[in-house]
């Protein structure tokens, strides 16, 4: 892979992994969401490691992905216990609903949720209802009378 266009779409494929996991990491406040984002953020830069040591014919960047696959498999069971511990403390998946773990000097997160409108003119459209079930034949019912 001594080809320099191919090169920059392997790189671009890690930039765009690595910005996706970056945007879910900064905008989500779900602890699952996070760890994913952080792990894709982590394959875009193992992919981009991987591009550059084939390009430059070194096994270097390859012997590195496999000590980010193995810190990631770590951090993946650190973070699944993390994750049952402070759901069963806290009983949310929240970031912001951890506000007992803080400390004492820090000051406490306030999430202003929007405001709630109510517009009696408007109304969620509702299906129709669905009756009752049509009686079926049993004779013309295809089955198997042992499996």
């Amino acid at each position: 892979m001594s080809d320099p266009s191919l090169l920059a779409n392997y790189l671009w494929i890690g930039a765009m992994l690595f910005g996706i996991g970056l945007v879910g990491l900064a905008a989500r406040r779900n602890l699952i969401v996070m760890f994913l984002s952080a792990e894709i953020m982590l394959q875009g830069v193992s992919i981009s490691l991987v591009a550059w040591s084939r390009f430059y014919h070194d096994w270097g960047g390859q012997m590195f992905v496999l000590f980010i696959i193995a810190v990631a498999a770590c951090e993946a069971a650190v973070a699944l216990a993390l994750t049952v511990v402070l759901f069963q403390r806290a009983g949310h998946l929240d970031v912001a609903f951890w506000q007992k773990l803080r400390e004492d000097s820090l000051t406490e997160y306030v999430d202003h949720e929007l405001p709630v409108v109510l517009d009696e003119e408007s109304h969620w459209p509702e299906l129709t209802p669905a009756g009752r079930r049509p009686a079926e034949d049993p004779t013309q019912t295809p089955y198997r009378s042992h499996v």
